[in-house]
C-alpha cells in the first residue's frame, strides 16, 4: 500500500496546509486511536510529547480530542525531545507515543510522529492500517468509554535522570567548560540541567523559546554561533541540538564543528580500543568517504544504508551491532536508548574526553574528512523515476567516477521531501570535486527539467 500521509518521518508540512491542520489531525488521533484500541484492547494510554513551535498547542488539543472520542487516554508531557517522548512511552507502559514537531524545520512547519509502545518507530502495518482508517468517517465511543488527559508534571525530571544514567558509572563532567546550543527548541530546559548534574560549567545559548525562533539560524543546522561561542567563551567543546533534540553537532575548542561522521568515528574508536565495539557501524550512503576509509584503517566494519534513522536503525538490528548514524548528527546508540538522541549521543563524546583526558580535536583527528559537494537541482516532479533510466546521466556518472580513479564516490539521490535530486561528489581534491559535481548537476538538469 501507498502511503499518502506518512513519509519516511511521520506526517509533515506547512501549518494550515493540508494534512498539516486541526481538522485533520484531530481525526488522526482518532484514527490512531480506533487502530490502537482494536489492537490492543480498550483500557489503553498514549504518551503526547512536542517541541517548542507555537502550533504545537494547536496540535496537542486536535490529537487529544481525537483519542478521547476513540476512548484512549491522553498523558501529555509538553514540550519534550522527541527521544524523551520515545523513553517515556516505554517507560510510562503507554501502547504508542506521539510527538508533535517538524525537528530541524521552520516554526511555520510541523509534523506526527508516532513510536510503538517499545520506544521504536511504529510498526508499518499499523502506520498503514491508520491510514485505512482515515478513509473512514470518524465516530465516537459511548460517554462512559471516553479517553481521560492526565499531564506528567515530572516529565524533565524523569528523562534528565534516565540521560545522566547513560554514562558509565561515576563519569563527571567536572573538568568540562561546555556551550550549549539548545535551537530554541525541545532541549532548552533538559540539556544544561544534564550537563550540570554531572559536573560540567554550562554557558547557554539560544535557550529562550517563544514559540516561532525554533530553529531560527541556530542549533544543529546553523552552527556557526555555537562555534563563535566556544572561542569566545574559551569552552572546551560546543554542543548544538536541533528544535526537537535528536540531532546534535559539536564543536572542539577552536571552533571546529565535529559532524556526526565524525562523532561516530570518536565513539566507535574508543569503543574499539576498550573493547566495548559490538560488530561494526552503519552509516548513509550520504556518509563521508573518509569515515569509511577510517574505519577501513581501523578495522571496524561498516556498512552504508539508506538516507533515514529508520533505515539505519533496521540495518543494526537485522546485524546486531549498536552504533550507526548520519552526517547530520542522528547518532543512534542502541546500546543505551530505543532511537537517536542528541543529548545522549553528546554524553558519549563527552564521556570519552572525560576519561581519556585528550581534547575533542585530538579524538576526532583519526578521521580526515574528503571534500564533498552537494547541488539542488530541482526536477519535475514526475521525471524522477527517468534519473537511473537516462543514458546521458549515466554516461555523465561513468565519467566522474573514471576521473575519480576510485578515491571517492558519486550519489544521485531524489530528495524525499521535495522536488529535487541531490547531486554529491566527494574526493580527495576539493577543486576537481567542484568542478565534477557541478558538471554532474548541470547534465542531470538538462535530462530532467520540466
Amino acid at each position: 500500500m501507498a502511503a499518502r500521509y506518512f513519509g519516511t518521518d511521520g506526517i509533515r508540512g506547512r501549518v494550515g496546509e493540508p494534512p498539516i491542520t486541526a481538522d485533520f489531525v484531530l481525526r488522526l488521533g482518532w484514527a490512531a486511536g480506533s487502530v490502537l484500541t482494536e489492537t490492543f484492547g480498550e483500557d489503553v494510554a498514549v504518551v503526547i510529547g512536542k517541541d517548542t513551535r507555537i502550533s504545537g498547542y494547536l496540535f496537542e488539543s486536535a490529537l487529544e480530542a481525537g483519542f478521547s472520542a476513540a476512548g484512549v487516554d491522553v498523558l501529555l508531557l509538553g514540550p519534550m525531545p522527541t527521544p524523551a517522548v520515545a523513553h517515556l512511552t516505554r517507560s510510562l507502559h503507554a501502547v504508542s507515543g506521539v510527538v508533535i514537531s517538524a525537528s530541524h524545520n521552520p516554526f511555520e512547519d510541523n509534523g506526527i510522529k508516532f513510536f510503538s509502545g517499545h520506544g521504536e518507530k511504529l510498526d508499518d502495518e499499523l502506520q498503514e492500517a491508520i491510514e485505512r482508517k482515515l478513509d473512514e468517517s470518524m465516530t465516537h465511543v459511548e460517554p462512559h468509554r471516553l479517553g481521560k488527559a492526565t499531564r506528567i508534571d515530572d516529565a524533565i525530571g524523569r528523562y534528565v535522570e534516565y540521560c545522566k544514567g547513560t554514562v558509565t558509572w561515576g563519569t563527571r563532567l567536572d573538568d568540562l567548560r561546555i556551550v550549549v546550543d539548545c535551537a530554541n527548541g525541545a532541549t532548552y530546559r533538559i540539556a544544561p540541567d544534564v550537563f550540570r548534574e554531572l559536573g560540567a560549567e554550562v554557558i547557554t545559548i539560544f535557550d529562550q523559546p517563544d514559540g516561532l525562533n525554533i530553529n531560527r539560524e541556530c542549533g544543529s543546522t546553523h552552527p556557526d554561533n555555537l562555534a563563535r561561542m566556544v572561542r569566545a567563551e574559551r569552552a572546551d567543546v560546543g554542543v548544538a541540538f536541533d528544535g526537537d533534540g535528536d540531532r546534535v553537532i559539536m564543536a572542539d575548542a577552536q571552533g571546529n564543528l565535529i559532524d556526526g561522521d565524525q562523532i561516530l568515528f570518536v565513539l566507535a574508536d574508543a569503543r574499539r580500543a576498550n573493547g566495548g565495539l559490538e560488530g561494526g557501524v552503519v552509516g548513509t550512503v550520504m556518509s563521508n568517504f573518509g569515515l569509511e576509509q577510517a574505519f577501513r584503517e581501523s578495522g571496524i566494519p561498516f556498512v552504508r544504508s539508506p538516507v533515514g534513522d529508520r533505515h539505519v536503525h533496521q540495518w543494526l538490528t537485522e546485524r546486531g551491532w549498536v552504533l550507526g548514524g548520519e552526517s547530520s548528527g542522528h547518532i543512534l546508540c542502541l546500546d543505551r536508548a530505543t532511537t537517536g538522541c542528541g543529548i545522549v549521543s553528546a554524553l558519549q563524546v563527552l564521556e570519552v574526553l572525560a576519561r581519556s583526558g585528550r581534547s575533542l580535536a585530538e579524538l576526532a583527528a583519526g578521521m580526515v574528512k574528503c571534500p564533498q559537494v552537494m547541488i539542488n537541482v530541482p526536477i519535475a516532479s514526475q521525471r524522477r523515476a527517468e534519473l537511473t533510466a537516462s543514458p546521458a546521466i549515466e554516461d555523465a556518472v561513468k565519467r566522474v567516477e573514471s576521473e575519480l580513479a576510485g578515491d571517492g564516490r558519486v550519489i544521485l539521490r531524489p530528495s524525499g521531501t521535495e522536488p529535487v535530486v541531490r547531486v554529491t561528489v566527494e574526493g580527495m581534491d576539493g577543486g576537481q570535486v567542484d568542478h565534477l559535481a557541478r558538471e554532474l548537476a548541470d547534465v542531470v538538469r538538462d535530462s530532467l527539467a520540466e
